[in-house]
């Protein structure tokens, strides 16, 4: 299997990227030229990251038939000094919401995502440090 994308100038600091038919718009902050008109490239790796083991994570709770009532994700990126200034460590953490939430269960199917499903996360623990953790929340 092959992705393509394909990224098109538009006009100052902005592109526009098809993904699978959806317009993708990214953008410089202002004093670095742009207009603000979209996100950064580099945070995108994030959502990425986000939403290639958040699927995973749903996916895997629904065949454990384990629900709960919100789900998020937060990464934090560390960068480096220098350039590039690429990241050097992300911490994911999942944050569950709802009652009577087995932990031992949504850890198991972070780790599944993290370490057999997610290929974002393959590729991104190869190229830095990566922290993990799972939060859970009574409502």
């Amino acid at each position: 299997m092959k992705h393509h994308v394909v990224t098109q100038w538009k006009h100052d600091m902005v592109f526009e990227a098809d993904v699978n038919g959806h317009k993708l718009v990214m953008d410089a902050p202002e004093p670095s030229g742009g207009k603000n008109e979209g996100p950064r490239p580099k945070p995108l790796m994030l959502a990425a990251l986000a939403g290639c083991t958040g699927m995973d994570v749903v996916g895997i709770l629904r065949k454990m038939r384990i629900s709960y009532d919100a789900f998020s994700i937060h990464i934090e990126a560390e960068t480096a000094e220098d350039f590039p200034k690429h990241y050097t460590k992300m911490k994911v953490v999942y944050e569950f919401s709802g009652k009577d939430l087995p932990k031992d269960k949504l850890e198991r199917a972070v780790e599944l995502s993290r370490e057999k499903y997610c290929g974002v996360s393959y590729i991104y623990k190869q190229a830095m440090e990566m922290e993990y953790e799972v939060r859970i929340s009574d409502e």
